[in-house]
């Protein structure tokens, strides 16, 4: 069903579950490519989440983390990637939710041209290589992805999730005490690192 604004208005940690299973979509003039994801990250904001950008307030790079929810909010990253998230909650409480890894399932042509020399199973495995399959550019953070060129369409009911400590995130807002990472068990569009302990979802 399309997601709505009401719908993604709440915490990154609730939201991020729901997510699994979502369709998001990007019209470019080469055409459209559709992923579905299958692992997220949720990361909270001003002095709850050590490992958000918007940890210690509002900056330049993280505004769009602080506004509506629905919107895109993509970062740069090792000089060389992009990343993007949906961001979350009312606006004011900054939080959003990264998208790490889905499985190309409209578009597998043009994301392959996209994706020189990756696997099909590699297309958007891993949160750079989701941004390059769907073609969506760092200067896109802050557009609306409930409106063209986007499409977003969550499951009907919530889908069977493990979740973890996130990925990357190192000293404080990485460990056991932000069990943030949620993906879909033996889903082939989960990046390839070390899996965590199972949860109930």
């Amino acid at each position: 069903m399309p997601a709505t604004r009401e719908a993604l208005a709440i915490d990154s940690v609730e939201l991020a579950p729901r997510l699994l299973g979502a369709v998001l979509s990007h019209e470019t003039p080469e055409g459209v490519v559709s992923v579905r994801l299958s692992e997220v990250e949720a990361y909270r904001g001003v002095g709850i989440d050590p490992g958000s950008h918007s940890f210690r307030g509002e900056t330049k790079r993280n505004r769009v983390m602080f506004g509506e929810a629905g919107h895109l909010y993509a970062y740069f990253t090792y000089g060389m990637h992009t990343c993007l998230n949906i961001v979350s909650g009312h606006p004011g409480v900054s939080s959003a939710v990264l998208l790490r890894g889905a499985t190309v399932v409209e578009g597998i042509e043009l994301a392959r041209v996209r994706r020189p020399g990756a696997s099909d199973r590699d297309l958007a495995r891993g949160p750079a290589r989701l941004g390059l399959a769907l073609g969506v550019p760092l200067s896109a953070s802050g557009d609306d992805l409930l409106a063209p060129p986007y499409a977003l369409s969550l499951p009907v009911e919530p889908l069977a999730y493990e979740q973890g400590p996130r990925v990357g995130v190192s000293g404080a807002g990485g460990g056991a005490d932000y069990p943030w990472r949620f993906w879909l068990p033996g889903d082939p569009g989960v990046s390839p690192y070390k899996r965590h302990p199972r949860a109930e979802g």
